[in-house]
C-alpha cells in the first residue's frame, strides 16, 4: 500500500507544479487593471460643437502612445470615416480632423480595446460617443490691436527688482518714465533702452509719436479685455471651483465667478490653431515652482487669461499665455512667462524672464 501511495504522489506532483509553479515567466503582482475613461470632449450627445474642434478622451493613468492609431481611435459621419490624425499626451488622446467638420451633422467617435495602458492592459470595452456640430468653427483669437506690440504694457507703473530679462518692447501710459523703475534706463529719442530689455522702453512723456502710440495701445488693451470678458456661452463653467492645478485643459472658453488658483502644474493641450479664453471674475494665483506646459502644438499667443482681479505668479513658476488684467500683475522672484503682461494698473517684476510670444 505504501508503494501505491508513493506512485500516486509522484503522478500528482507534475500536475501540482503545472498549477502553482510553472508560471515563473509570467509577471506576478503587476498591474492587471483596465484603464478607466474619465471624460470625453465633446461630451456624449453634445450639440452645437465647433466644426474645427479636436475630439479628445482622457484616462485615469498614462497610456501607451503606440496603441493610439488611425484604427483604434476613429471618427465617422454616419458610415463615412473622417480623415485625421491621432495625438496622445498626458493621459489624453485627441483625434484631429484634417478639415473642418460639416455643419449640423451627427458624428460618432470610437476608441476600441486596442488602446492599452503602459502595463499592456486594454480598456474594458469600446468607448463610443456621438455629438452634433453647429455652424461655427470655434473660438477666434482676441484681437489685441496695437497692444500686441508690447510684451509688457501698463497704465500706472512698471517696477522691477533687478535683474530681469525682458524680450520685447515695454510701454507705460498715461504714467511717465519716472514710474518705470529698476531698469537703469538710458534715454533716446522717443524711447529708452536698458540691458535688461531686448527691445525698447516707451512712456507717455516721451516725444511724439510715442505718446499717441501708447494711448492707442492702451485703448486697444482695454478693448481686448472687454472682448475676452464678453465672450458668451462658456464650454466650461466653474471648472474645479477654480482650483485647476493638475488638470489638462482642452481648447475652449472657460469661466469662473471667483478666484482661480494653480497649486500644481497645469497642461494646455491642443493644436497650433486652437484658442483658449479664460474668464476670471476674481484673482488668479499660481503657486511657487508650478508651471503651465503646452502640448500638441498649442501656442501661447492663442491663450488669453482675462482677470478682473489681480494676478500673482509665485516664485520660480512658469506661465504661458497673454494676461489681460483689469488691475495689477505681480511676478514673484524668478517667475517666468511666455506671452504678454497687459495690465490696467501696474506690473511688478522681481528678477523675471518675460518673453513675447
Amino acid at each position: 500500500m505504501k508503494f501505491l501511495k508513493r506512485i500516486q504522489i509522484l503522478a500528482i506532483l507534475p500536475f501540482m507544479l503545472f498549477l502553482g509553479c510553472s508560471n515563473d515567466d509570467e509577471p506576478t503582482g503587476g498591474d492587471e487593471t483596465s484603464p478607466i475613461i474619465t471624460g470625453t470632449n465633446p461630451l456624449d450627445n453634445a450639440t452645437d460643437v465647433a466644426r474645427n474642434k479636436s475630439i479628445s478622451i482622457t484616462f485615469n493613468e498614462e497610456m501607451s502612445l503606440a496603441s493610439f492609431t488611425s484604427t483604434s481611435f476613429t471618427l465617422k459621419q454616419g458610415t463615412t470615416p473622417v480623415a485625421g490624425s491621432v495625438q496622445y499626451a498626458d493621459s489624453t488622446a485627441r483625434f484631429i480632423p484634417n478639415n473642418a467638420l460639416s455643419a449640423g451633422l451627427v458624428y460618432t467617435a470610437t476608441v476600441n480595446t486596442d488602446v492599452k495602458d503602459l502595463a499592456g492592459n486594454p480598456i474594458a470595452n469600446n468607448k463610443v460617443w456621438t455629438f452634433t456640430t453647429g455652424t461655427k468653427t470655434g473660438l477666434t483669437t482676441v484681437n489685441l490691436g496695437s497692444s500686441a506690440n508690447y510684451v509688457i504694457l501698463a497704465k500706472t507703473a512698471i517696477n522691477n527688482s533687478p535683474t530681469s530679462a525682458i524680450t520685447g518692447d515695454m510701454g507705460l501710459s498715461p504714467a511717465a518714465t519716472s514710474f518705470i523703475t529698476g531698469f537703469g534706463l538710458t534715454d533716446a529719442t522717443g524711447y529708452a533702452t536698458t540691458p535688461q530689455v531686448t527691445g525698447k522702453v516707451y512712456a507717455a512723456d516721451m516725444v511724439p509719436p510715442t505718446n499717441t502710440n501708447l494711448t492707442t495701445a492702451v485703448e486697444n488693451m482695454i478693448t481686448a479685455y472687454n472682448d475676452a470678458a464678453g465672450r458668451p456661452t462658456p464650454d466650461f463653467l466653474e471648472l474645479g471651483t477654480g482650483s485647476i492645478g493638475g488638470m489638462t485643459l482642452d481648447a475652449g472658453l472657460y469661466k469662473w465667478t471667483n478666484t482661480v488658483s494653480m497649486a500644481s502644474d497645469v497642461t494646455l493641450s491642443g493644436s497650433a490653431d486652437d484658442v483658449w479664453i479664460f474668464q476670471i471674475d476674481g484673482d488668479m494665483t499660481m503657486s511657487s515652482a508650478m508651471k503651465i506646459t503646452l502640448t500638441g502644438g498649442a501656442q501661447a499667443k492663442n491663450i488669453f487669461w482675462q482677470v478682473a482681479g489681480s494676478v500673482a505668479l509665485g516664485t520660480t513658476s512658469h506661465f504661458e499665455g497673454v494676461i489681460l488684467c483689469m488691475t495689477g500683475i505681480t511676478m514673484q522672484t524668478g517667475a517666468t512667462i511666455n506671452g504678454r503682461l497687459l495690465a490696467q494698473t501696474a506690473v511688478i517684476l522681481d528678477s523675471n524672464a518675460v518673453t513675447k510670444r
